[in-house]
């Protein structure tokens, strides 16, 4: 045996008669002799550092007056270069706070420090690793209020921010906490709304698939589920509703704002359909995005028509009435006048009169000065002493327009059918069998919006027209949906549901991507390019995702 060697021997000897006199000792903390024994073990060999590390945090409560030096001593061990003697002070970081519970916060910054040290993955590295996330999942267990409080403090973003740690904080959060919430978080709804608090905290400069992981979270917690009442999903709105800028003056030339408000938009769909108010949102877009929308990017504008189209099941009448001017005319803007040549873009049709039908059947008196209509409701606003005939007139004649683009376009449609099923026969490697699948594809979705636009054009023609307010319109960019078996209109004068101003039965639960549907979009629009006499091949481009959110230079939604 080397010198060395009997050296390390007598050092390991020796911390574990050190210890075996604490363990016996009834009033602990009249070894001081012993526990400073341990401290300056922690300074000599690697195997007397890594037993050390065992043995310091263990009897660290009993010797209050020897915290600091303790607590040095540990962390050398942790910045040695040796990965036993690494990784077993790292192990020991929890048992510090185990009766000390104050000091949490303290434990929970270094091991934060420790996450930005995985540079590899090297079999070393992925040991530190391992060690860090267990011992941080220790300290949560322990206390998950003050360590998810301190956990979260990295979180967010502050002038002094380091963006890696952050990341790796949030991936932590996402990958180790998310998972085991049911288990983490005790007593359940207090923890639950303190992890809710601590997200709102979070969110002041996020990107927009770090904004989507929070509020995935937040869904999934017991407060905001199936059961919870119509204040919660306010709550969650209000949040989203930050996300979005809505106090912010627009500029149209702020495409990053249009991207977020966009999905903030789609983000807020199922909560509008559990009861939260639309108000802001609408009178947002009402006031600072409808009347600006020739200036808006063109591959923006389908996406926000989309938007449109899936929050008006759930306006209340007053928005309703407020909105129906710019709908209508938009519109007239896309719905063509005869033997004028201008160009029609289907899916923007496809979603107006979707939009227009829902908020005309919240308040379809509204569409008397509007369209030219005659319904009667017994109110002033039926305004039914004033001519509009001449509105009637260009609004039928527009539908009528329409409608004949739309048959002329689904005769081709079927017509190209027929040459694709031809082609896939003819097919013979992968590639020429994908490229027809999804001409097929994007040829099935045009004539589901060709066959949409006609089943809502054909109740626009009556003087006391039919507005559909139900569900039984499904969209050409979404899954198909069994029909439900209620009416698909509703007639004018009679009783309509009692959910009919919420639109509390419509079929939207599932959360959809960001700008979802763009790249099909783009290729169902080649399908309709060239088909039509007056063209339509606008408006369906993906918008720029990833990168950092606002603030600071973090890039675009």
């Amino acid at each position: 045996m080397s010198e060395h060697q009997s050296e390390e021997v007598q050092q390991i000897e020796k911390l574990y008669e050190f210890s075996e006199r604490l363990n016996a000792s009834k009033d602990k903390s009249q070894n001081v002799e012993d526990y400073e024994g341990i401290i300056k073990m922690a300074k000599t060999s690697m195997k007397a550092k890594q037993l050390a590390s065992q043995l310091i945090p263990r009897y660290f409560k009993f010797f209050p007056t020897l915290s600091t030096e303790a607590f040095d001593a540990h962390m050398d061990c942790i910045d040695e270069e040796n990965i036993g003697v690494r990784v077993q002070a790292i192990r020991g970081l929890p048992l510090f706070c185990k009766d000390s519970p104050d000091i949490i916060s303290k434990i929970v910054d270094v091991l934060v420090q420790l996450l930005n040290t995985e540079v590899s993955l090297s079999e070393e590295e992925t040991m530190e690793r391992d060690a860090v996330h267990k011992a941080l999942m220790s300290l949560i267990r322990q206390d998950p209020k003050a360590s998810l409080t301190a956990l979260f403090t990295h979180a967010g973003v502050t002038p002094t921010t380091d963006d890696q740690i952050r990341e790796k904080v949030l991936n932590f959060i996402r990958d180790k906490v998310f998972p085991l919430k049911g288990e983490l978080l005790k007593p359940q709804e207090e923890m639950e709304r303190r992890i809710t608090d601590l997200i709102k905290q979070s969110l002041e400069d996020v990107t927009g698939g770090e904004f989507k992981m929070f509020m995935d979270f937040l869904t999934s917690l017991s407060i905001f589920g199936a059961k919870a009442p119509q204040e919660r999903m306010q709550e969650l709105v209000e949040i989203i509703e930050g996300q979005a800028d809505l106090d912010a003056q627009f500029d149209v030339s702020d495409t990053d704002h249009i991207d977020r408000l966009i999905s903030c938009l789609q983000l807020a769909l199922p909560f509008f359909s559990r009861g939260a108010p639309t108000s802001r949102f609408l009178n947002y877009l009402n006031k600072h995005i409808i009347p600006v929308f020739d200036k808006l990017p063109e591959e923006r504008k389908l996406d926000l028509l989309k938007a449109l189209a899936d929050i008006s099941p759930y306006t209340t009448a007053q928005e309703a009435r407020q909105m129906l001017p710019s709908i209508v005319q938009l519109l007239k803007k896309y719905m063509p006048a005869r033997k004028t040549g201008e160009e029609m873009n289907f899916t923007y049709v496809e979603c107006l009169l979707y939009a227009f039908h829902h908020l005309a059947h919240k308040v379809p008196n509204a569409t008397n000065s509007l369209c030219g209509y005659k319904v009667v409701t017994g109110q002033p606003s039926d305004r039914l002493g004033e001519d509009f005939s001449e509105l009637n007139k260009d609004f039928t004649e527009r539908l009528t327009t329409v409608e004949d683009l739309t048959k002329t376009t689904m005769k081709k449609l079927t017509q190209g059918m027929t040459e694709h099923n031809k082609a896939m026969s003819a097919a013979k490697t992968d590639e020429e069998k994908a490229s027809v699948k999804t001409k097929k594809q994007n040829t099935t979705t045009g004539l589901r919006t060709c066959n949409n636009i006609l089943a809502m054009t054909k109740p626009l023609h009556a003087k006391v027209p039919s507005f559909i307010g139900d569900t039984n319109i499904n969209l050409s960019w979404k899954e198909a949906t069994k029909p439900l078996p209620s009416a698909a209109t509703t007639t004018i004068g009679g009783k309509r549901p009692a959910n009919s101003n919420t639109g509390s039965g419509n079929n939207v639960s599932a959360k959809r991507g960001r700008g979802s549907g763009g790249m099909s979009n783009q290729l169902v629009n080649k399908a309709f390019q060239g088909i039509s006499s007056h063209g339509g091949g606008r408006g369906g481009n993906r918008r720029r995702g990833g990168g950092r959110g606002r603030g600071q230079g973090r890039g675009h939604w």
